[in-house]
């Protein structure tokens, strides 16, 4: 399950760095390096609305991924016995 929810967040860190690099800054962006391929597709004003979407929805999911493999880890608060000396 660790291993799942390990490949699941990589892939989540991603797709979020890919929606990131493409949204259009006020200084331009990569988007046009892209051939501004999103634009043509949905138009100026809806690409914008769709990325912006996308990338609440993907650092959502890998904020609550995160959670949930800290919870099942365990979140690494094992007692440490005490050594009698």
């Amino acid at each position: 399950m660790l291993i799942f929810l390990t490949i699941v967040i990589a892939l989540v860190c991603v797709l979020l760095t890919l929606v990131i690099l493409i949204q259009n800054p006020k200084g331009g962006g990569v988007d046009s390096t892209f051939g501004g391929s999103a634009n043509q597709m949905f138009g100026a004003a809806k690409s914008t609305d769709i990325v912006e979407k996308w990338t609440w929805y993907l650092a959502i999911a890998l904020f609550a991924l995160c959670i949930i493999t800290t919870i099942f880890v365990g979140g690494g608060s094992a007692e440490i016995p005490l050594q009698s000396q």
